[in-house]
């Protein structure tokens, strides 16, 4: 696959909105992703990417994210940093940072940077980074859509240590990991970290080798947002139905139409946890759906009844201009469409399903495959 640029604003738009879709409700504010790109931008720099076979063998590769909850500091929280005296946050991009140092720590010379996700600001923040730091971008990810914990990766469905790690916070707080007896242990770390840190910190972490990476990652990612991000806005300039546009560019099925009538969350333990509660509109005038989300868009019911659940990709956009939706930003009286995907492979493995599938979250469900679903 050739190299991949990022030359104009709209390039960014595009890219960053095909990301906001593969999040899932989660992956952070893409406000936020459209502003880091457009910063490296405007100083000059070029936006790009490389498949993976591009790259040296032998190159250190490594994966920076953020940690933490979606939602933005309480007043009490905010109130909190000044009487602590933190002063004012040192860092936008704190991957920056962290990456830096890591190389210290590990006295490895990192050559690309890989994302752990897919989502609107987390993804973008990964290559402004590189191209900050003038480092390779690699086109691909771990997960193939946003995840809320750290583990749920194909990395670690390899086999792969997520340490040593380092996290650094906004104010410039700096952190290690070196190692741990199990991977859900540097999660549970990495979220304490974030909670002392008011809500996120920026992460490096999963050093690897290309020759390695080459194996377990999920390939051509970035390339796919772009192009979805592109239909999305064809379909609006050229008059089209921007949901036809999604479902035809992500093979995938329309669950729901529906106005928002309750949306509940909960800022816990480094986690945006709710629900979002929808009456159905048009073909679905009459029926209810409800969303049950950590960070991400994870179980769902229609009519009361439990319906498409992760690890199939469940996003919300907007009903007229197909615009994917995060969950903080999602309002009462908004209307949304509801386009379900299928789930990346390696998550509809036994492996995978224990990693994200309902009964990881606490659900007593068995995972249906989307098709089956919308085949009934």
């Amino acid at each position: 696959m050739p190299t991949q640029y990022l030359r104009t604003v709209q390039d960014i738009e595009d890219f960053v909105w095909g990301c906001t879709f593969f999040g899932t409700g989660g992956g952070g504010n893409p406000d936020k992703g459209i502003t880091v790109l457009r910063q490296q931008l405007e100083a000059g720099r070029e936006l790009k990417w490389l498949d993976v076979g591009q790259l040296d063998d032998e190159a250190w590769v490594v994966c920076p994210g953020g940690m933490g909850s979606t939602a933005p500091p309480s007043e009490a929280d905010e109130r909190t940093i000044e009487e602590m005296g933190l002063g004012e946050r040192r860092y936008l991009n704190y991957l920056t940072p962290a990456i830096q140092e890591l190389e210290r720590y590990t006295g490895r010379k990192i050559s690309a940077l890989i994302a752990t996700e897919l989502g609107g600001s987390n993804t973008p923040a990964v290559v402004a980074t590189a191209t900050e730091l003038g480092l390779v971008a690699v086109d691909a990810d771990y997960a193939g859509r946003a995840k809320p914990e750290v583990t749920q990766s194909t990395y670690t469905l390899a086999g792969k240590s997520i340490c040593p790690l380092c996290t650094v916070d906004p104010w410039g707080n700096v952190c290690f990991i070196d190692r741990v007896v199990v991977d859900a242990m540097a999660e549970r770390m990495g979220k304490m970290l974030a909670v002392a840190a008011f809500g996120a910190v920026g992460m490096a972490s999963r050093l690897i080798q290309v020759r390695e990476l080459k194996e377990i990652a999920l390939h051509g990612t970035l390339t796919e947002s772009l192009n979805l991000g592109r239909a999305i806005r064809s379909a609006r300039q050229e008059s089209r139905d921007p949901i036809e546009a999604l479902l035809r560019g992500t093979d995938g099925g329309l669950l729901f139409k529906g106005e928002v009538q309750d949306r509940r969350w909960d800022n816990r333990g480094g986690y945006l946890w709710g629900e979002h509660d929808l009456a159905g509109l048009d073909e679905f005038a009459g029926r209810t759906f409800r969303i049950w989300f950590k960070n991400e868009n994870h179980i769902t019911w229609l009519d009361g009844e439990p319906f498409v659940t992760s690890p199939d990709i469940i996003t919300t956009v907007d009903l007229d201009t197909g615009e994917p939706l995060i969950n903080p930003a999602i309002q009462d009286g908004q209307r949304i469409a509801v386009i379900g995907v299928k789930a990346r492979t390696p998550f509809r493995t036994p492996a995978g399903l224990e990693m994200l599938g309902p009964r990881h979250f606490d659900f007593d469900l068995d995972y249906v495959p989307i098709e089956d679903l919308m085949g009934r």
